[in-house]
């Protein structure tokens, strides 16, 4: 395969470093309603001036690559706390503390099978094919 046929085949680079991801959008459903309880609202952890700065800059690459969208200014979103993890290299990662949030989600109806009913499942066959 000749690489002009492959570049053609990768999605329209935004900036030299980053790539425009399309996902499906995730849905949330929570236990509870507006107003938030308190441990939903907690506020940003205290982070210097140059770490804001970064997570200023991992925010918007993230908006460059329309992976996460910005809220209406008057739509009050108050559900992670962002993060940045600086490895000792220099590079940093954006994190979410979603500890809270997952205390309130809802879980789904039909949950990945366990591998205990799977393997209870299996042991009813009588003849088992590994292909």
């Amino acid at each position: 395969m000749n690489s002009e046929r492959a570049n053609s085949a990768l999605p329209l680079p935004v900036n030299r470093n980053l790539v425009k991801i399309r996902g499906p959008d995730l849905e949330l459903y929570l236990d509870v309603e507006r107003p938030y309880p308190p441990m939903l609202r907690r506020p940003p952890y205290p982070a210097s001036l140059e770490t804001r700065k970064e997570i200023e800059k991992h925010v918007n690459e993230l908006l460059d690559m329309d992976f996460i969208s910005k809220m209406g200014h008057n739509v009050i979103v108050e559900i992670t706390i962002p993060l940045l993890i600086t490895w000792h290299d220099g590079k940093s990662r954006l994190c979410g503390d979603l500890r809270a949030l997952n205390s309130y989600t809802k879980a789904d109806r039909y949950p990945i099978s366990r591998n205990a009913h799977a393997l209870a499942n299996l042991a009813k066959e009588k003849i088992h094919n590994q292909d």
